[in-house]
């Protein structure tokens, strides 16, 4: 099996294309085309992971986070990147990165802090805008179901949790066949009158060529006629942050308690308890102080982030629980995301996580 099948999968559950703008997502080492002997998940590339690779003869690295970030205008290995960069090129090490298209999918790397936490009726704190569309295409009536069918299966047509939905329309269209024309209906030189229902279906931006191309395949006409608009709307299951709530509130030290064994943590940075039961809680894997005032609007009771700066810790006022769990911390269990995602998809191929601890940060009691 090549490279490029793993990735086929990674970008079906993440695509590329909801990364944000500063990021360095993808293969960043290596050729999709080279024949894949083994995977290993890791939250992040470093030396350490390169040796493990080695050892483990898994030619793929599948990272959270890009090891290139930056520009590089050397490589002469002055510092852990460039190091590791080095090795992974010498021993024909390939690395992709999945890191904010993955943050920005609400079964990603939040959905698990969800899931981990035990939250329930979870959706995205801040959805993410101009990430949809709208097409209009003109049917036969005998056809539109057919059509209609194969524009659902390619993805269009989801709203929250409702899927195959659309509006359809009846009216007539007209068309006049030129010379080289094969009409499905008419004949060539004549105007001719058809009754169509117009389809309308809303579909994520980032699976348009394969819409169209299912359009095309599975409409009678010879020349499709269709139309692709962009949308305000945001996607409600994309964006930064989840909210979820407990079953039951609960008093501020048991959540502390709870999210203290979950994540294994030896310690929690958080802001004074007010007393306040905690129900609601809003949850960004990794920095997350840009959804602090995201959190409050939503009337959360806690937000569980990290890599928060001292007077961020002011912000509340009172008004939830803010809590810093620590960065690696926060995204550790995105290794089991990644490893289980691709472990069904290729049950009987070498996919592995690493037993590499590559958080930086240490604590001295």
């Amino acid at each position: 099996m090549k490279i490029e099948a793993i990735i086929s999968v990674l970008e079906k559950i993440a695509p590329p294309v909801l990364q944000e703008q500063y990021d360095n997502a993808g293969l960043l080492i290596g050729s999709a085309h080279w024949e894949c002997t083994g995977v290993l998940c890791t939250l992040d590339t470093i030396e350490s992971v390169i040796d493990e690779a080695i050892a483990k003869k898994c030619n793929l690295i599948v990272a959270h986070h890009p090891i290139i970030f930056k520009g590089l205008k050397k490589i002469n290995g002055k510092n852990y990147v460039e190091r590791t960069i080095i090795a992974a090129l010498k021993n024909d090490i390939a690395i992709y990165a999945i890191h904010t298209n993955l943050d920005n999918v609400i079964e990603g790397v939040n959905g698990r802090i969800a899931k981990t936490l035990g939250l329930q009726n979870t959706h995205v704190l801040l959805p993410k805008d101009q990430v949809l569309k709208k097409l209009y295409t003109f049917v036969p009536i005998a056809h539109a179901e057919n059509v209609k069918n194969a524009l659902f299966a390619a993805g269009a047509g989801s709203i929250g949790n409702y899927t195959e939905c659309s509006f359809a329309v009846e009216g007539t269209g007209t068309f006049t066949a030129g010379e080289n024309t094969n009409p499905f209906v008419g004949k060539q030189g004549e105007r001719h009158k058809e009754q169509e229902i117009k389809v309308e279906v809303i579909f994520p931006a980032y699976i348009q060529a394969a819409l169209v191309q299912a359009l095309v395949s599975s409409h009678p006409y010879e020349e499709v006629a269709y139309d692709i608009v962009s949308l305000d709307n945001t996607h409600a299951g994309i964006g930064s942050g989840l909210v979820g709530e407990f079953e039951e509130a609960m008093p501020e030290k048991e959540f502390l308690a709870i999210l203290k064994k979950q994540f294994k943590l030896e310690l929690i940075r958080h802001t004074a308890l007010s007393g306040k039961p905690i129900k609601t809680v809003a949850i960004c894997g990794g920095a997350g102080s840009f959804l602090i005032s995201n959190s409050l609007a939503a009337k959360c009771d806690a937000y569980v982030t990290a890599d928060l700066k001292y007077h961020e810790f002011f912000d509340p006022e009172g008004r939830l629980l803010l809590c810093d769990i620590g960065h690696f911390e926060s995204e550790q269990y995105t290794v089991d995301l990644l490893a289980e995602v691709l472990q069904q998809k290729f049950p009987t191929f070498a996919v592995l996580k690493s037993d590499q601890k590559t958080n930086p940060v240490y604590y001295y009691f």
